[in-house]
């Protein structure tokens, strides 16, 4: 079988030969600490990025099968972005920087986590309808057509490939921060929030829209929100619900008729307040299913929503910076949420430093044997 045969047919309840070892890609700091170790060429570590030749060459290195974030899309973000500008350097090396998004941050020296948001330029409606409506339109500029006419002849038969669907909120939250969704949607100005919703969605509709009508053929359709975090959603779901909701299924809908049966979101975080707004508008697969200091979220997810919820991810990552017996456990662990079906392991989210690479290469071997 080829592997986008065991990952569609686990996805859709059917028989296996083996469970496909699935990765989430990396932190850059692991490759570069890899590469230090001397257990992968430099040049690899340098130029990898998801889906990339140096992606493929590593999974042949490591032993995966493939890295599940392999999508194509059209440019769904601002059209242009912001030209990035640092704004000041303060006196201990911090400097403060215009993104592409218009939000300043502070990217501080050696630090190589997220930076802190400092300050944004979308804070009223004036702002919104000079700097970022113009930005938020659809053209025909944002979609490679000539790529997606020779999709079907061009793409990688051995591995699924998904439809990135851009987000409904997690972009907008990039845009404005969270301090400054917050106040926009609870003290200023909840209609300006929504008519800027409502926008970027409507062009990432058309986005989608107009790459499914050349004919190119997905595997699965997939979104990025990241609009959670250790307690629960960054919004109230019933505000979520009423902004949002309707451009799920909106999205979805286009989706299903075009035969696309498998979409996926992926939100870090806890996720359970939000899941049954996802999921009763088309978003049927959990991803990466973070584990963080809540544990599993999947099975309580299956329990809630039956056999129509499905998950990739759910595999502590930590585990791979500690030894076999950790990732035996791990494995272990895992193997009853295969054992539910519709369910594929992955590492829930990036590899980060620290990670082993015998103990990586020894999970990728170890979780083709698993039964399902």
């Amino acid at each position: 079988m080829t592997n986008r045969e065991r990952a569609l047919n686990i996805l859709h309840y059917k028989n296996v030969d083996r469970m496909p070892a699935v990765h989430f890609g990396y932190w850059p700091e692991l490759l570069i600490e890899w590469a230090e170790q001397g257990k992968i060429p430099m040049e690899l570590a340098k130029s990898w990025y998801d889906g990339g030749p140096s992606d493929a060459e590593l999974d042949k290195i490591i032993g995966w099968d493939f890295n599940w974030y392999r999508t194509v899309s059209a440019n769904n973000g601002l059209l242009p972005g912001f030209a990035p500008e640092v704004l000041e350097v303060l006196p201990d090396g911090t400097k403060r920087v215009l993104n592409g998004d218009g939000l300043i941050e502070r990217v501080r020296p050696g630090v190589t986590s997220i930076p802190s948001e400092d300050d944004y330029l979308l804070k009223d409606r004036k702002a919104f309808e000079e700097l970022y409506l113009p930005k938020m339109q659809f053209s025909p500029e944002r979609v490679n057509y000539d790529f997606f006419k020779n999709f079907n002849e061009t793409r990688d038969p051995d591995v699924p490939i998904g439809l990135h669907l851009g987000s409904v909120l997690g972009n907008i939250r990039n845009i404005t921060s969270v301090m400054g969704m917050s106040y926009l949607i609870y003290d200023e100005d909840e209609e300006l929030f929504a008519d800027i919703v409502d926008a970027y969605a409507d062009m990432q509709y058309k986005c989608a829209e107009e790459i499914l009508k050349t004919g190119a053929k997905f595997d699965f359709a997939h979104y990025w929100e990241d609009i959670c975090f250790n307690s629960g959603p960054l919004i109230a779901p019933d505000i979520f619900e009423e902004l949002c909701a309707k451009h799920y299924k909106k999205r979805n809908d286009l989706c299903h008729k075009y035969g696309i049966d498998i979409i996926s979101l992926d939100c870090d975080g806890v996720t359970d307040k939000l899941l049954p707004i996802w999921f009763e508008n088309g978003v049927n697969t959990m991803f990466p299913i973070e584990i963080g200091t809540w544990g599993d979220q999947f099975e309580p997810a299956r329990q809630k929503f039956g056999k129509g919820m499905l998950g990739v991810g759910a595999m502590d990552k930590t585990a791979l910076r500690k030894d076999k017996a950790a990732v035996d456990a791990e494995i272990e662990r895992i193997k009853r949420l295969a054992s539910l079906g519709g369910f594929i392991p992955c590492p829930d989210h990036r590899l980060m430093p620290g990670s082993k690479f015998e103990l990586v290469q020894y999970y990728a071997e170890e979780i083709k044997k698993v039964k399902i």
